[in-house]
């Protein structure tokens, strides 16, 4: 079944549109190609599941670092060159990112199911799966190919598909990351059953604008109602500095999730040991659990 999205009354800039309007013929032609019951055999040969949510919870850093892999943004183009999935893997894993984000959107993002494949069979570290979720068929095809986390959009996906989605990934034995982008979207999240992860992206998916308070009011007006549940909350997009660590672990984020500023640099373990300030014994326990 292809569920009806995107959610009307969410408003997407053109290129978020542009994107989902690709990703409805790529799920259709899935669906062509393989039945859901064939992904679903697959699963007896699917790598074991990494425990995402207690690796950031028992992170030694605060908040933990999920390092993500992308070649390409359709705002900005490409991100790096020589972009080899394995070996940026490995280099955030010396680095010490808790998890790694990998993008497996291909028409915008360029990104492939092969490659969470090939950095699941050389990395230990779990797998977030960062795909525009719109069909259980996505969901089975993650798992296949060795995600321990699937990003869901709640930007995208009605309460009912929200829900239904949640309970397919957590049935897999893996963990939803339900993202938001505004206080209604959080609400939404906040009544669904066995909520254990949730994302604030701090980009505005009708301008694509960036505001990293959008993590600092949300958790000001729902902090309490996230605790309740032993949730934990990601901080994702315009974070790129040691400050900007220490902001979000001053506000109440678990975690955030870093591509951009990382895959940019020449030496991708050390920019990571620098944005967690492994690198310099002078600088004392940042971010460390104590």
């Amino acid at each position: 079944m292809i569920y009806p999205v995107t959610n009307p009354n969410t408003r997407l800039e053109p290129t978020i549109k542009e994107i989902i309007w690709h990703k409805k013929q790529e799920v259709t032609q899935l669906h062509q190609e393989m039945s859901l019951a064939s992904l679903q055999r697959q699963l007896s040969s699917s790598p074991t599941v990494r425990d995402f949510f207690t690796a950031l919870q028992q992170s030694v850093y605060r908040p933990s670092l999920i390092a993500e892999i992308k070649k390409v943004s359709p705002i900005h183009g490409i991100i790096r060159a020589d972009f080899d999935p394995i070996a940026i893997a490995r280099a955030y894993e010396r680095g010490g990112a808790t998890c790694i984000s990998v993008i497996t959107e291909a028409t915008s993002f360029h990104g492939s199911f092969d490659h969470l494949r090939a950095i699941r069979h050389r990395v230990p570290l779990p797998l977030l799966c960062k795909e525009f979720i719109i069909d259980p068929c996505q969901i089975y095809l993650a798992r296949a190919s060795g995600a321990d986390a699937i990003l869901l959009m709640a930007a995208l996906l009605s309460d009912r598909e929200l829900q239904d989605f949640v309970r397919v990934i957590h049935y897999l034995g893996m963990n939803a990351v339900v993202e938001v982008h505004s206080i209604a979207e959080l609400d939404r999240a906040l009544k669904l059953d066995d909520l254990r992860i949730v994302a604030i992206n701090n980009q505005n998916l009708a301008d694509l604008t960036i505001d990293i308070d959008t993590t600092r009011q949300l958790l000001a007006a729902r902090r309490t109602q996230l605790q309740n549940l032993g949730a934990i909350v990601i901080s994702e997009s315009g974070l790129y500095t040691p400050n900007d660590l220490s902001l979000m672990a001053e506000v109440g984020t678990d975690a955030v999730l870093i591509g951009d500023c990382l895959l940019k640099q020449q030496n991708i373990e050390m920019a990571v040991r620098r944005l967690l300030r492994r690198d310099n014994p002078h600088l004392g326990d940042f971010g460390k659990r104590i």
